[in-house]
């Protein structure tokens, strides 16, 4: 039983499906009927469709963010990780980020854990990758693209140079294809402000195992994609996969070799491995097993959507497609969380549940400043567009489907700046480590101090040879 006098509906991950969910169960709900108890180890929602514009100064990455305190007043919020659920005590198992784990009672739950970068035991890639899920990647990537192009500055050394002007993307789909189209524009920016450094000596390089990029958006508009960003200078190499990536030196399976400090990981997602304990029944991809109406198969108050679900694509099943399964995009976990917030309230008062069915209305994708395409389908009729009108429209849909007026605000605000403004390339990589100075400067003076000073000066021409 629930530690309350209210029901609790109990709501494990706070990003797209979670918190729309939340907000939609808030909206709809009476007045004392429940109490609303959401669990994430971040306090704020991710737009995951914004990173690449963060990742190259155009949008603030603050910007991109929606606490989640904010914008559930009405909400319990907690700080932590669900690390496993009794189904039999209607009990979750919560580890805060400080302090020991407790328990937290629930009526109902939904289960909205997300999806994590999918990765292959590549040697070198845990210790070279750079993934491109969360904010604090974007940030640290635009930090590690500028250092990389002051290392190059800074240095005579032709190896040392090239590597660190060499930068490597693995995945074709929207992650990758955005990001490298808008880093390649930052870097191609930046090479104003620093004079030993063209365009021409930068090497971009995007892989992906399947046979075209942007398959969302279609063929035609991926073939165009591909033919714009090789017109940009950036080498494609499709049907091919990572075999090694050892101390940056990355090797492809067409006998491909590249010497890079940065390598971008955007190679799909896969759901949250966290689910493996949650005694839910789980699909052959690890996805939780879902019906139409986004109930837990075998359960009637659990319910699941988003990235970590298998959600039945009612609307492709009635055009023919057999055995199809909603895609895990933006799109259709909005729609999801909608209705999974209608289907707990009427879980909670005994009416029956609404199956989730909804036909794709398209797709966009942004190839950096000025540069993008779009598909749009209106009934039967599909509309394609590229370049400057289908970066307007990328920008036009997301910047309207991005959650509360206060980020729409902001979001256009930093877009029409940068209609007068120039793009700002100062890399801010010391965040990562904003004590180290204060703490030399504080240390003792000691002789021990002295000398590991000294051998820190010694090592630094080192490190740089290195890499």
């Amino acid at each position: 039983m629930s530690t309350t006098e209210r029901p609790r509906i109990l709501v494990v991950g706070g990003g797209y499906v979670g918190m729309y969910a939340a907000r939609r169960i808030l909206k709809k709900m009476r007045y004392g009927e429940a109490t609303v108890t959401v669990v994430d180890p971040r306090s704020y929602m991710t737009y995951q469709p914004f990173l690449p514009e963060a990742a190259a100064g155009s949008i603030s990455p603050r910007h991109v963010v929606v606490p989640l305190r904010r914008v559930l007043p009405k909400a319990e919020v907690l700080t932590g990780r669900v690390t496993s659920i009794d189904q039999d005590r209607k009990v979750a198992s919560v580890a805060p980020l400080v302090g020991q784990p407790y328990e937290v009672p629930f009526d109902y739950l939904v289960v909205a854990l997300g999806a994590v970068s999918r990765t292959f035991p590549i040697p070198g890639l845990a210790e070279q990758g750079i993934g491109m899920k969360g904010v604090e990647e974007a940030i640290g990537l635009r930090n590690h693209v500028l250092e990389q192009l002051d290392k190059a500055d800074s240095t005579t050394d032709e190896e040392v140079r090239r590597k660190a002007l060499t930068f490597v993307f693995v995945g074709g789909g929207f992650a990758g294809a955005e990001t490298i189209g808008e880093v390649e524009d930052m870097a191609r920016d930046a090479t104003k402000y620093y004079p030993t450094i063209k365009r021409e000596d930068m090497r971009f390089v995007l892989v992906d195992v399947a046979d075209r990029i942007l398959p969302e958006v279609g063929p035609k508009l991926g073939e165009w994609g591909l033919e714009h960003l090789k017109a940009r200078g950036i080498e494609v190499h499709l049907k091919t996969s990572v075999k090694s990536c050892v101390d940056g030196h990355v090797e492809l399976s067409n006998d491909v070799t590249a010497d890079s400090n940065t390598i971008v990981w955007t190679a799909g997602v896969k759901p949250n491995p966290a689910l493996a304990r949650y005694g839910l029944p789980l699909g052959p991809r690890g996805h939780v097993d879902t019906q139409p109406t986004l109930q837990v198969v075998g359960t009637d108050y659990i319910w699941s959507a988003g990235d970590n679900a298998q959600v039945p694509d009612l609307a492709a099943r009635a055009a023919g497609v057999e055995n199809a399964w909603c895609p895990p995009n933006a799109q259709h976990a909005l729609r999801q969380a909608k209705v999974l917030g209608d289907n707990v309230i009427s879980g909670m008062r005994g009416f029956p549940q609404k199956e989730y069915k909804h036909a794709s209305m398209g797709a966009v994708a942004g190839l950096g400043l000025r540069k993008g395409v779009a598909m749009i389908k209106l009934g039967k009729l599909t509309f394609r567009f590229r370049g400057r009108l289908g970066w307007y429209l990328h920008r036009g849909y997301h910047g309207m489907a991005v959650p509360t007026w206060n980020r729409k605000i902001r979001v256009f605000a930093d877009w029409t700046l940068g209609l007068f403004l120039k793009r700002e390339v100062v890399s801010l990589g010391a965040v990562e480590h904003p004590r180290e100075e204060f703490y030399e400067a504080a240390a003792p003076v000691t002789a021990a101090a002295t000398k590991q000073v000294d051998r820190k000066v010694e090592e630094q021409p080192k490190a740089k040879a290195a890499g």
